[in-house]
């Protein structure tokens, strides 16, 4: 048990290294939140659209969208925040790890207040604890025994359409 837990450290300690080298840095205020896990900062005179890393929060529309939204907004607005970075998305969103004034990850303080899931497709341990332990004390969203996840409420919403 002791190997595989020094394994796991060992392994994240590498992937933060990793993760430290490989990414990019923007710095700015946080202009407008468009949803729990999506938010606009200004740098400079440039806009950044900014997609919170790993995970997913409900959607407008679907329980607890507004409050992540509301949360993310409480957390960032205003503020000016640190996004670590290193790809873009298909819409051309920045993929980042936002840091509050305070040095909190935003990313997260949401999967620690149950407004958020891992996203699917993110292998990251600490993201995958966090979520367990809001499930677990069935924190914000995790209090619905039916919560669905936002793909599957965004595929819902595509076959209705």
């Amino acid at each position: 048990m002791k190997k595989y837990v020094l394994s796991l450290i060992l392994a994240a300690a590498a992937l933060l290294i990793y993760n430290f080298l490989s990414a990019k840095e923007i710095r700015g205020r946080v202009i407008s939140i468009q949803d729990g896990d999506t938010i606009t900062i200004l740098q400079g005179k440039t806009h950044y659209r900014i997609r919170l890393d790993g995970i997913d929060c409900p959607e407008k529309g679907q329980a607890y969208g507004n409050v992540a939204r509301k949360f993310t907004s409480d957390q960032v607005f205003g503020k000016t925040v640190r996004v670590t970075w290193k790809e873009k998305d298909r819409y051309k969103r920045y993929l980042g790890i936002v840091i509050t004034p305070e040095g909190m990850n935003l990313n997260q303080e949401l999967l620690k207040a149950g407004l958020a899931w891992q996203y699917r497709d993110n292998d990251s341990v600490v993201l995958a604890a966090l979520e367990l332990k809001a499930r677990q004390a069935q924190k914000g969203l995790w209090a619905d025994p039916h919560a669905i996840a936002p793909w599957d409420f965004r595929r819902g919403q595509r076959e209705k359409s």
